[in-house]
């Protein structure tokens, strides 16, 4: 469903540090100014009002975000400074406290509407909740973040954000977000005190990278679809979902324990790889954003809030990806993110010796699709003083990169959604491609199927007893009751999905 509203915005504005802040320069790690870190990624989150008449000023949003805002910037100052290049394309913060960029708005639409419409990328209107203000957009020598504030005619609202990648990851820039709802809340100070260290990710000297890191391998982009091809699509995995893949993996041979991002992340990368017709020759790629604030002894401390990711990446022929299984798709995801892991905190440094001595390549990005995880960064308790959003986190996808986000399907339940960006005859295919394995987003609605009592699968002496049945996708899990023994056997049967609309 498509919705149209209309948005009235003030004038820009720059919101700086509350109080006097040191005027420095502070580096960026070797690994956060790489090519690929070097854009702007935006983040959206959608708020309930509170209910009260919203007459006084701790019930504007605006207010309330525009005040926490200059608090939080005395003590995350280097976000509103500039980014400037010095010497061998090294990145550096000049800490000028310039401030940041803020949009105060009100939209003609209540959040009820914006849920049925859906609250998964794309969101409705999205250019107009986060206005790409004139001078923004730049990655040196312009403003750090863009906020917009807008107002719904319920009571609730959006809080848009868009971020210089180089400065933070998903879960840095919720630091900063949560440290803003602290002050908006009343708290006297963040209750996480922010830590830069950024040399902890610099290279070592002499640089020596230890590993092939295939992810930059010094390949020829292929070419982009035009962006008027381009369309963005939301597929949506429930809690039964996600079992039904797994059990499908299990039986490929996948291995019994495929975590939720392994499942999801070869389901994506090989439909994907089919959708596009990627030659059967050719290397397809998947690069996994993988955080390393968990390694223990890379020695990154609470409160750091840079970047802390690596990239390791999966690749294939694509004839092989398209002609194996699910499970053998899951064992390329597997290999690739456990190597990186068992690596530690060598691997790391070797990303960063890799970015000094190449002078920060960019991701091998032929046929390639990257998967950041953002489910665990925080983006859903990010509380400014109304409560947890109804939905937070990326505002969209781009085609080479696509985010596993949580949210909150139709029933209710806690799901997750991937959105995709393809060339729209590609997005066909690519839905195709989902519906031939559990749980295909198109084939959701299955009504109950009969098993009649004769059946050329069993005799008539020997007739099991069968189960209340469960429908998942177009899987039909049934548990199979021995006539002559209490042996309990679960089976289930692909069911073609069309035969049930």
């Amino acid at each position: 469903m498509t919705i149209g509203f209309a948005v009235r915005r003030r004038d820009p504005e720059l919101v700086a540090p509350a109080r006097q802040t040191p005027r420095e320069t502070k580096r960026l790690s070797d690994i956060e100014d790489q090519v690929g870190l070097r854009w702007h990624v935006p983040f959206v989150l959608f708020y309930r009002g509170r209910g009260g008449s919203g007459a006084g000023a701790d019930d504007d949003p605006v207010a309330v975000v525009r005040r926490a805002l200059g608090e939080a910037l005395v003590s995350y100052y280097p976000l509103a400074g500039r980014l400037r290049e010095v010497e061998g394309r090294k990145l550096v913060v000049d800490c000028t406290g310039e401030g940041v960029v803020f949009v105060e708005a009100d939209a003609d639409v209540r959040l009820a509407e914006l849920e049925v419409a859906g609250l998964t990328p794309p969101f409705p209107c999205m250019d107009q909740l986060l206005f790409d203000v004139d001078g923004s957009g730049g990655v040196l020598n312009c403003p750090l973040l863009l906020i917009q504030v807008t107002r719904l005619l319920c009571g609730g609202f959006v809080f848009a954000l868009r971020l210089n990648h180089t400065m933070c990851d998903a879960a840095g820039i919720v630091q900063f977000m949560s440290a803003v709802g602290e002050l908006a809340r009343g708290l006297p100070s963040p209750t996480v005190a922010p830590v830069w260290l950024r040399e902890t990710l610099d290279a070592r000297s002499p640089s020596m990278p230890s590993f092939p890191h295939r992810e930059y391998d010094p390949v020829p982009p292929t070419p982009f679809p035009p962006p008027g091809d381009l369309i963005m699509r939301t597929f949506t995995f429930s809690p039964a979902d996600v079992v039904a893949i797994k059990k499908v993996i299990s039986a490929q041979g996948g291995g019994s324990k495929a975590t939720t991002f392994e499942a999801l992340a070869a389901l994506i990368w090989r439909a994907r790889t089919a959708a596009l017709e990627i030659p059967g020759g050719e290397d397809a790629r998947l690069v996994i954003a993988a955080s390393v604030r968990g390694v223990h002894d890379l020695g990154l401390p609470a409160g750091y809030y840079g970047n802390a990711c690596v990239y390791p990446s999966a690749v294939s022929a694509a004839g092989a990806l398209r002609g194996g299984s699910l499970g053998d798709a899951v064992a390329l995801v597997r290999v690739a993110k456990e190597a990186a892991a068992a690596a530690g905190a060598e691997y790391v440094r070797s990303t960063a010796d890799l970015m000094a001595l190449r002078e920060r390549p960019s991701l091998a990005l032929a046929n390639a699709l990257i998967v950041s995880d953002n489910r665990h960064a925080g983006f859903r308790r990010v509380d400014l003083g109304w409560g947890e959003p109804v939905y937070g986190g990326p505002a969209g996808a781009l085609f080479v990169l696509s985010f596993i986000v949580a949210v909150r399907n139709g029933d209710g339940e806690d799901a997750v959604a991937v959105p995709v960006v393809l060339p729209r005859a590609a997005m066909d295919r690519f839905a195709s491609e989902l519906s031939k394995l559990p749980p295909p987003e198109l084939y959701r609605h299955l009504h109950r199927i009969i098993v009649p009592r004769r059946s050329p699968f069993f005799t008539s002496q020997n007739i099991p007893k069968l189960q209340p049945t469960k429908f998942t996708g177009n899987f039909v899990f049934l548990r199979l009751l021995s006539a002559n023994s209490s042996a309990v056997v679960s089976i289930y049967f692909f069911v073609a999905p069309r035969l049930f609309f």
